[in-house]
């Protein structure tokens, strides 16, 4: 028989106020190249690991030969979140 673990509530999670629709100004970002399912991947991840506000959304850019790609931008109220979330998390190992 297995345990539940209990975690404690989150009021951001609560007033559905984690996660905003729009990149805010003030958050600190990175920007992933896009493969198949890795925004739900890290979003579920993000839900699971951090306690802070989070943003997760498509962009375009340009790389180094000036085409435009497509890619991932996943951007963190606190700066330290960005930093535990690239090094810490399982699925940018693989982009």
């Amino acid at each position: 028989m297995t345990m539940l673990k209990l975690k404690k509530a989150n009021a951001l999670d609560l007033y559905n106020l984690r996660q905003p629709q729009s990149l805010p100004s003030h958050f600190n970002y990175i920007e992933i190249g896009i493969q198949y399912n890795l925004k739900e991947t890290i979003t579920k991840w993000i839900t699971n690991s951090l306690k802070g506000r989070f943003y997760i959304g498509k962009s375009v850019k340009l790389n180094n030969i000036n085409r435009i790609v497509e890619c991932l931008v996943v951007g963190f109220e606190d700066p330290k979140e960005l930093s535990y979330f690239t090094l810490a998390c399982p699925h940018l190992k693989y982009s």
